[in-house]
């Protein structure tokens, strides 16, 4: 089978390579799948620089998120067959077959083509996670969503939408906004042109914002302290923008707001009943067409190392997705 490999660190377009390999035999536990599509997803772009928290031995194959079909299952497998069309999120899947742990993998919606299938599991199940199991997001709140037009964020907007909240997105550019309007967001917010939290503060009657979705960190971080509502959420989901912000406990103190961490994949490890929960609801919202994940553009196979350098520029919308089968 064909797999994209990484050869040594660096950019993505300059380390990846295309090798022939062994199809892989599923072990005990786990299911074989015919990759039909893969999403990209920002872990590619560190896992290619070696910056990301797992640094597989080189050479590994990236890619940590498809849909595809189950070919084979291994031993003590029982709760997936052949020819289930599946979602599944591990390391190593941009290739033409992988092995899941059959865990990771969910029936994916017949609601959604394998386009839009392929990018709903992490960053839907982080703004998921993030909004209901962290945040606790009740209907009529207010929600700022940082990095509005990307993947956990149109997530969380489409997701703060369908939960009856009143949804500010921020975006980098506007070029960006209109997807973020159309994603349901009430109001967005070009970063640099407005200043974020004068904007809240003024929408919300200087309330500020009930619960904050931050994929960026630093000085998104910092804007949201100074808009966030009394006994406000702010849900820290990463650094994209690069710089760790200080959490201050004495502002958070005086101000009687929240800090939350959300790593998701710790709930596949720790609580993977909470993942299935989570994966149903997102189906019933996907069948009910209150979300549908946003693709800004797919590519073929042999271009999967343009479509990861795309993203490490920060020029994406959306999800893109590689058609592998």
């Amino acid at each position: 089978m064909k797999a994209w490999r990484v050869t040594r660190h660096g950019e993505p377009a300059d380390v990846l390579e295309l090798h022939d390999v062994d199809v892989p035999t599923p072990g005990a536990g786990e299911v074989l799948v015919r990759v039909t599509a893969v999403a990209v997803n920002f872990p590619d772009v560190l896992l290619a620089r070696g910056e990301y928290q797992e640094r597989p031995e080189m050479p590994f194959i990236p890619g940590i998120e498809l849909v595809g079909e189950v070919v084979a299952l291994g031993p003590d497998v029982t709760d997936h067959a052949v020819g289930d069309r599946v979602v599944a999120t591990k390391i190593g899947v941009l290739a033409q077959y992988a092995t899941v742990p059959a865990v990771a993998a969910h029936l994916a919606p017949v609601s959604l083509d394998d386009e839009h299938a392929a990018g709903l599991s992490i960053a839907y199940q982080t703004a998921w996670f993030a909004l209901h199991r962290r945040a606790r997001l009740q209907a009529g709140e207010t929600l700022l969503v940082h990095a509005a037009a990307g993947g956990v964020g149109t997530a969380a907007v489409q997701l703060g939408v369908a939960a009856g909240a009143r949804v500010i997105g921020v975006v980098g550019s506007a070029e960006k906004a209109d997807v973020v309007a159309a994603a349901g967001a009430e109001r967005v917010v070009v970063r640099g042109d407005e200043d974020v939290a004068a904007v809240v503060n003024e929408l919300t009657g200087r309330r500020g914002a009930d619960v904050v979705c931050d994929p960026v960190g630093g000085e998104s971080f910092e804007k949201s302290t100074k808009c966030i509502a009394f006994e406000g959420r702010i849900v820290v989901v990463g650094f994209a923008g690069g710089v760790v912000p200080e959490v201050r406990a004495n502002h958070a103190l005086v101000k009687n707001y929240s800090v939350l961490g959300l790593h998701w994949a710790l709930y596949q490890l720790r609580r993977p009943d909470l993942v299935r929960e989570a994966h149903a609801d997102l189906e019933r919202l996907a069948a009910a067409g209150a979300i549908t994940p946003v693709v800004g553009g797919t590519v073929p196979f042999e271009r999967a190392p343009e479509a990861i350098q795309e993203l490490a520029g920060g020029r994406t919308v959306g999800r893109l997705v590689i058609r592998v089968g």
